[in-house]
């Protein structure tokens, strides 16, 4: 296996790397030349349509002219689109929901079992756990399914699509016969 790169995300803020970006893309490239690094800015919303984008970039790091300092070269990529799901995908989409509920019940359980904390704090770290993990429902298993049932839908089109064509096919054989 060789890896090829890095990546990490700019939740609400812009996709362009920052200096320390840069600066930690040169010391990747030092390693590997062909090293690039990866962003990606996620949650832009649109204020007026309320629709969400995620954005991308793909860089390397050069040293800036006359400059102990290093500086951003867009590295051309481009995402091929996709009309299935691949398996990996789909299990780790599923999956994410699971490990930030676990990290939210194992965060409260390690501030619960505090023994100084008086009840009106307990009360408090409850309604916060809670509030939470509707936070997560909210943000992120309804989208998610949402999406999965949306999914669910195309497939089933796509299968009743896929059954006519087979009719229609096994029609056109038996007429040849």
């Amino acid at each position: 296996m060789r890896v090829v790169g890095w990546y990490h995300s700019h939740p609400h803020i812009t996709v362009w790397p920052s200096h320390v970006d840069v600066r930690t893309q040169a010391m990747y490239q030092m390693m590997d030349q062909g090293f690039v690094g990866l962003i990606f800015s996620c949650f832009i919303e649109d204020k007026n349509t309320k629709t969400g984008r995620v954005l991308y970039t793909c860089f390397q790091s050069v040293q800036a002219q006359k400059s102990s300092e290093y500086e951003r070269i867009e590295v051309p990529i481009h995402v091929v689109p996709r009309d299935t799901i691949g398996k990996v995908c789909l299990e780790s989409a599923v999956e994410l929901p699971k490990i930030l509920c676990q990290e939210e019940q194992d965060a409260y359980r390690r501030i619960h079992s505090l023994t100084h904390l008086d009840s009106v704090t307990k009360i408090h770290n409850g309604s916060v756990f809670t509030k939470n993990l509707c936070s997560q429902m909210s943000a992120i298993s309804g989208p998610l399914l949402q999406w999965l049932e949306d999914r669910l839908e195309q497939n089933n089109l796509r299968m009743q699509e896929l059954q006519r064509e087979k009719e229609q096919l096994l029609q056109e054989l038996a007429a040849l016969e």
